[in-house]
């Protein structure tokens, strides 16, 4: 892939180079809107954060991005001026490179796998990513690809997040034609409804589904398989020839406790999308947020939970207060998203739960809850150390609303209503992990439906192998 000479690199002069960070808007200013809280880098500070790279011979950053992004090569092109270039070499394994620049976690990521890290300065690779991507869309505009000849071949994408992207992406440059269906009011799943402005801006999103277009992707919304369109009726002469299911697991996991259908009591997304999104491309049922009381609790230790303590902040609230029912250590979400939180103002309580939420003023809506302490035992399934309650330990907390970020599971509405298509014990759907296949002749799986809620990254490599096997089997194989 390298299409550079190699240049002669003084290693231990670049390891004493200070790192270029990020200049990053107020945290009093920036939690009162959605934008993005970092403008990224400039030019310069791009050349000059590349040009600290060590060009590692076994490149650990490449080993550990997800879809194998050449980034030594990026990072000599960066430091040379040559910016477009290098955003070609992103798009080369990643369809969606200015998205995974934003939204990729910087301590599960190819950032965190520099070498320079293990002293503090590890390459900040996103933001270069990010940068050199928007420049290329700005200032010179991105190509569309070339399309093999043709085939005559129909392919029916179920879900438009990233791995439907993806696979409409690979599948129109295969010559066959390529619909993308969605539920929701407009494409882009999980990156639309389901990442707050502040971490990904929606016309980044926009601008790659009106590039698919341009490629040849036909996009229908509103429209939900199953219920609009029956599954079997994608199957009739005239229509596909295969189909990928990339439906995702946005589905709201519940703790199944006393008052937890009170008023005032959101699910994540839901409450992400009411602060976060237009009246007009709402999901069906989710009302627009304007507001929010002074205190608000948010249940849950992921990246979700997080976005959902930051935007109720946007919204207003005064004492905004995570409570997660194991340590720190333990968290799933990035440590970082929790800075950026703290700075603007919310707080988080560990090894605690609630267990049951009260109408004490009988007015239909949650006005408090009764928590319980924890304490961690051995570890469960998931490998963390299992959270125990202590008896006696209970004590209650004021509040005005309650955001539940406790997990997704797949959307299982698909499978339930077709025949052949099995799931797993947790409701994914089972695939050959080579070819994403699933136990139905023609129909093909990836993403969060696959394997539960991952990174943006994670999805991509998934369906990578999916679109593989649609593309052999359109062909025959």
């Amino acid at each position: 892939m390298r299409t550079l000479e190699k240049q002669s690199i003084d290693r231990k002069a670049r390891m004493k180079l200070e790192p270029v960070h990020k200049q990053y808007r107020a945290p009093e200013i920036r939690k009162n809107d959605y934008l993005e809280i970092t403008p990224g880098f400039t030019m310069e500070e791009a050349m000059k954060e590349a040009a600290r790279c060590l060009q590692c011979p076994k490149a650990p950053c490449v080993n550990a991005c997800r879809v194998g992004n050449d980034i030594p090569l990026a990072m000599l092109l960066v430091e040379q001026g040559e910016f477009v270039r290098a955003a070609e070499v992103y798009r080369e394994t990643n369809p969606l490179p200015e998205i995974c620049g934003r939204v990729c976690p910087p301590d599960d990521s190819c950032a965190a796998s520099c070498v320079l890290d293990k002293q503090g300065k590890g390459i900040d690779t996103r933001a270069i990513e990010r940068f050199v991507t928007d420049y290329q869309r700005l200032h010179s505009g991105v190509p569309l690809p070339d399309k093999a000849p043709p085939t005559g071949k129909r392919v029916a994408v179920i879900g438009s997040g990233p791995s439907g992207l993806l696979v409409a992406e690979e599948a129109l440059k295969a010559g066959h034609q390529v619909s993308v269906y969605d539920a929701l009011p407009i494409p882009g799943g999980l990156l639309v409804y389901g990442i707050p402005g502040f971490k990904l801006e929606k016309d980044i999103v926009e601008w790659k589904i009106r590039w698919l277009e341009a490629l040849g992707a036909e996009f229908i919304t509103n429209t939900r398989i199953g219920e609009d369109i029956s599954f079997d009726e994608l199957f009739e002469p005239e229509m596909f020839d295969a189909i990928y299911l990339g439906t995702g697991a946005q589905t709201h996991a519940r703790m199944g406790i006393e008052g937890e259908n009170l008023g005032n009591i959101h699910d994540a997304l839901d409450f992400i999308n009411g602060a976060n999104l237009p009246p007009s491309i709402l999901p069906s049922g989710v009302e627009p947020l304007n507001s929010i009381g002074k205190r608000v609790a948010v249940i849950g230790g992921g990246d979700t939970a997080t976005d959902c303590v930051r935007t109720a902040l946007r919204l207003g609230a005064e004492q905004v207060t995570c409570y997660y029912r194991r340590t720190e250590t333990e968290m799933p979400g990035n440590r970082i998203d929790r800075n950026y939180a703290e700075e603007e103002g919310a707080s988080f309580e560990f090894l605690t739960a609630p267990i049951r939420f009260l109408d004490r003023s009988s007015d239909g809506h949650v006005d408090s809850m009764e928590m319980i302490r924890m304490e961690l035992g051995e570890p469960d399934d998931s490998g963390r150390r299992r959270p125990i309650p202590i008896q006696g330990s209970e004590y209650s907390v004021e509040v005005e609303h309650v955001v539940l970020s406790i997990g997704f599971w797949a959307d299982t509405f698909i499978p339930e209503q077709t025949e052949g298509i099995q799931l797993d014990r947790k409701g994914f759907i089972i695939v050959d992990p080579e070819t994403g296949r699933t136990t139905r002749p023609g129909v093909f799986a990836g993403g969060d439906a696959v394997s539960g809620p991952e990174l943006v990254s994670e999805a991509l490599q998934l369906s990578r192998f999916a679109v593989a096997g649609i593309l052999g089997y359109l062909n025959g194989e």
